[in-house]
């Protein structure tokens, strides 16, 4: 039996820390500082001591500062980004 499309999960490419930094302008200190005030999602472990970022969670982050959300804003997007992943 064959799988459709419309049942496969749908890919997320995942970016390496010096892709987040270009997108997000920050950076690795910033970007791990941003991590452990709640403001940017942790890192997904890819294998040994690699880590990456999904590409909609970078995306969601940066669309929601430029849209000027508060940091209560982006502490809540980012509970619920990571929240999403263990679905």
């Amino acid at each position: 039996m064959a799988m459709t499309a419309s049942i496969l999960p749908t890919p997320t490419a995942l970016y390496r820390r010096p892709i987040v930094q270009q997108l997000t302008g920050d950076s690795r200190s910033t970007t791990y500082r941003k991590i452990s005030k709640g403001l940017f999602t942790k890192p997904v472990k890819i294998g040994g001591d690699r880590v990456a970022w999904p590409a909609n969670e970078v995306e969601a982050i940066n669309k929601a500062r430029i849209a000027g959300k508060s940091d209560d804003d982006i502490k809540a997007l980012v509970v619920e980004l990571e929240a999403a992943r263990l679905v």
